[in-house]
């Protein structure tokens, strides 16, 4: 049988690459005469710009610049020179999992260290950006990122704001001399969030970046003031645009300050990996993620595998970390298998995921023996 693997990251625990590999060779214990392919996934998050990158062959640019807490930092994107085309994945950057667990507040974090990204990629000659957005640690609507590439951000008296706390007393933004950087700059996204609101980035992300409920009134008020300002000295009014609250706010900042058009981080993915093919070809599906529960169902790229399989009456399997919900998820997939519910606890999950999901593997190959 020919087997397609195609897994996203198992979030704070395993790549999806590392995932992907796991269950392969599980599987390959058992049934050592399949085919397996290992495609791993991502939606714009994190290894979005590697998986991207391999997809369409890109090569890998390093430089230095500052992550989300101003600290040095090496970090990489993907050139492809017959296309001119910069891809940058913002959580190499400015991810939340490249910071000590509860040592920043979003408060002091921003994108500034993008910025310097960005304008590497502008000093090699891209014309055409791909920025992936999701798992930043930021909660900042692109402030820092905009500060970083010349833009202004300017009080009453007219002297310059230097920290997204301080936006509330925004009364004016100034462009950079050359704000056209690009010819075309998409944003890949994994959520559809507006900027404000129940459902906007800081009530509905922030809380895993570390805002507290006593922060909530403050960090809307400073993204809805920048919101405001836009409006009034740029003539843009993008806050309830789809996706404008993915990381913090960066998916809004790149579509006002660097003109970027939103685009499903999964279909892009999709597209370059050429997946209905691949699923056609496929006798068996696995697919995964950290955690499988209600929001697995409701748009997320494992979801949409799985959707994709139905469509072509290809059997699903999915491999999570952890479970909620079996009996709603098993109207989608096949079989589903939790490695902290049917193999072994949640902390030696987290501490050994490349063993149990080897394991997990072989139980999967068992199934169709």
């Amino acid at each position: 049988m020919r087997i397609l693997i195609v897994p996203d990251k198992f979030k704070g625990s395993l790549p999806a690459g590392n995932v992907a590999s796991s269950i392969a060779r599980g599987w390959r214990k058992v049934r050592p005469e399949d085919e397996v392919v290992e495609m791993p996934m991502s939606d714009g998050g994190d290894g979005f710009g590697q998986i991207l990158g391999d997809l369409m062959g890109a090569t890998e640019k390093r430089l230095q610049t500052l992550d989300a807490a101003h600290r040095d930092v090496d970090t990489g994107w993907r050139w492809i020179e017959a296309s001119k085309t910069a891809i940058i994945e913002s959580a190499e950057t400015i991810g939340l999992a490249m910071l000590p667990k509860g040592h920043f507040h979003p408060f002091q974090l921003d994108t500034l260290g993008l910025a310097n990204v960005v304008q590497d990629a502008v000093a090699a000659g891209a014309t055409k950006l791909i920025m992936g957005v999701g798992g930043s640690a930021t909660n900042d609507g692109g402030f820092g990122l905009a500060r970083g590439l010349g833009w202004r951000f300017l009080d009453e008296q007219g002297k310059d704001l230097m920290e997204w706390t301080e936006l509330d007393r925004l009364q004016s933004i100034e462009p950079p001399e050359n704000r056209k950087l690009f010819r075309s700059v998409v944003v890949a996204l994994d959520v559809q969030n507006p900027l404000l609101g129940t459902h906007g980035a800081s009530r509905v992300y922030g809380p895993q970046k570390g805002l507290l409920p006593e922060n909530m009134e403050d960090a809307e008020r400073h993204l809805k003031r920048l919101a405001h300002v836009v409006k009034k000295s740029l003539g843009v009014d993008l806050k309830s645009a789809p996706g404008a609250g993915a990381a913090g706010g960066l998916g809004y900042g790149l579509q006002v300050f660097l003109e970027a058009k939103p685009k499903s981080g999964f279909e892009m993915f999709a597209k370059a990996a050429c997946l209905n093919r691949e699923i056609q070809q496929a006798d068996i599906v696995i697919t995964g993620e950290g955690k499988l529960d209600k929001s697995t169902v409701m748009g997320k790229c494992v979801g949409e595998v799985a959707e994709r399989c139905k469509k072509k009456k290809k059997p699903c399997l999915a491999v999570g970390g952890a479970l909620e919900d079996r009996k709603k998820l098993e109207e989608l997939f096949e079989h589903t298998l939790a490695l902290s519910v049917d193999l072994t606890t949640e902390e030696e999950s987290f501490k050994n995921p490349g063993h149990w999901l080897e394991i997990a593997g072989e139980q999967l190959a068992g199934l169709s023996v």
